[in-house]
């Protein structure tokens, strides 16, 4: 098998780029080209005392990103949130990507920008949290950009429901508890793995997506087809070193994008 190693087209530096939240001013210099804006949006405090915020990211028309798993050629995004202050646990949500193919490569993640928000568990919710994110991505058009991101932002207070992070927290797949059976098999550079789920069928195409949820691996384009209310579908895993590995399939995470909504299954039965 021959891979498409996600370093095609880069730029040959990183980009930095720092923002605050509540900053909505670009600072000088600009940003790298095709970053319009990058911030961190404030959110609000749940009544349980965790917060929600977001780390948006604005790009210029027909710009992309990627998603947490980016395909082919894409740039594996990283985001570190180590720096903050007053967090005991902290979360990032993904929506739903969309899959791209350009030059023969295929590629998933979002156009124009993404919000991701961010679910933070503050070790002390009478006080301010600190949040600190730095984030390495790649943004994309007709040439790839690797960027690097250091925002920061206070939390304190209630403050409101803002709509666009709801609407970017409803768009993430949703967790579904669907019978699926794995079989492994080893490749000459990883693992291949073949899941069988109980999954209905949708009207339109579904596309499945595979990765494991503790660590980046390359994974395949998956192939897939249905068996009635089973969908079957199979996609090779290889690590940094391209040889075969002990994969532990609880840490299999599985997402089916189709017309009945974005589903993710974690682990496999079997």
């Amino acid at each position: 098998m021959t891979r498409l190693l996600p370093v095609l087209s880069l730029a040959l530096a990183t980009m930095p780029f720092a923002a605050h939240a509540q900053q909505s001013a670009l600072p000088t210099p600009p940003p790298p080209p095709g970053l319009e804006n990058a911030e961190l949006l404030p959110g609000w405090q749940r009544a349980d005392g965790s917060r929600v915020a977001a780390l948006e990211i604005s790009l210029a028309p027909g710009w992309k990103t990627y998603w947490r798993t980016p395909g082919d050629a894409g740039i594996p995004p990283r985001v570190d949130f180590s720096g903050s202050r007053n967090v005991a646990a902290v979360r990032l949500h993904w929506p739903a990507p969309e899959i791209f193919t350009s030059a023969g490569m295929r590629t998933i993640g979002y156009h124009d920008g993404v919000l991701l928000p961010v679910s933070i568990t503050p070790a002390d919710p009478a006080k301010p949290v600190a949040l600190k994110a730095e984030a390495m991505i790649g943004i994309c058009d007709r040439i790839c950009v690797p960027v690097t991101l250091r925002l920061d932002a206070e939390l304190s207070g209630k403050g409101a429901p803002d709509p666009r992070i709801e609407q970017a927290l409803a768009a993430e797949p949703k967790s579904v508890d669907a019978r699926t059976h794995c079989q492994t098999e080893p490749v000459r550079d990883g693992v291949k793995v073949t899941a069988r789920i109980d999954l209905p069928p949708a009207i339109g195409p579904e596309e499945t997506l595979f990765e494991l949820a503790s660590k980046p691996v390359w994974v395949s384009e998956a192939t897939s087809h249905r068996e009635g209310d089973v969908l079957v579908a199979s996609a090779d895993f290889v690590p940094p070193e391209a040889q075969p590995f002990d994969l532990d399939l609880s840490d299999v995470r599985i997402t089916v994008l189709s017309d009945r909504g974005p589903v993710q299954i974690k682990g496999c039965d079997d």
